[in-house]
């Protein structure tokens, strides 16, 4: 057999990575359950032709376990979430937030910062989610009325996390939920250049 990849590359929703396998001519066999959101760990992943597209889709899943199971003991001291089901909720909004490595940590301690102060993450990925439910792409610009609307993801509107994380986040968007940047910041702001300036409470204009 010659071996193919599998790219999962964040950030990809559940039902996005599931259809590109259900797309790929080299995989055989149906996808009859599209794993829960945040369950995949992104990556390349070698098979062979002719592996049956579900078995792949548990594959990604059991590295995304094996992964947890490693990290969850390295996270810091006093994080404002109960279990790794809400880290990774956090994880995947920092992955949406965010292209760029070396602004994921920073930016997880920006939302860690606003969970223990209860404020709202008020974060616009959240609202595409809400809309689409991770099934494609906006296309548009975010509304006044997408802002305003009652999802159960909009976090302008709800306090704390969504009910699902909104991607299958990367290694290494959940490292920096687990071990945020020591910042006092609670928001951030791209400077246009494509980077993010954080900003504290203090010093907030």
């Amino acid at each position: 057999d010659v071996a193919d990849s599998a790219h999962a590359r964040p950030p990809l929703t559940s039902y996005q990575i599931a259809d590109i396998l259900k797309n790929d001519p080299n995989l055989v066999g149906e996808v009859t359950q599209i794993p829960a959101e945040g369950t995949i760990l992104p990556d390349t992943y070698r098979y062979a032709r002719n592996t049956d597209r579900q078995d792949l889709l548990g594959r990604m899943q059991a590295e995304q376990a094996k992964f947890l199971e490693a990290i969850w003991g390295t996270r810091a001291a006093n994080l404002p979430f109960q279990n790794i089901e809400q880290a990774i909720t956090l994880a995947s909004i920092v992955e949406k937030e965010t292209s760029r490595p070396d602004e994921r940590d920073r930016i997880a301690g920006v939302f860690i910062n606003r969970l223990r102060k209860g404020m709202r993450l008020q974060s616009d990925p959240t609202i595409i989610y809400g809309v689409t439910k991770g099934k494609g792409y906006l296309g548009r610009p975010i509304l006044r009325s997408d802002i305003d609307g009652e999802t159960t993801y909009n976090t302008y509107k709800i306090d704390g996390l969504p009910p699902t994380p909104i991607c299958n986040p990367g290694r290494a968007a959940i490292e920096a939920v687990l071990n945020p940047a020591d910042t006092k910041d609670v928001y951030f702001v791209a400077d246009g250049t494509g980077a993010i300036v954080g900003v504290s409470v203090s010093n907030r204009g």
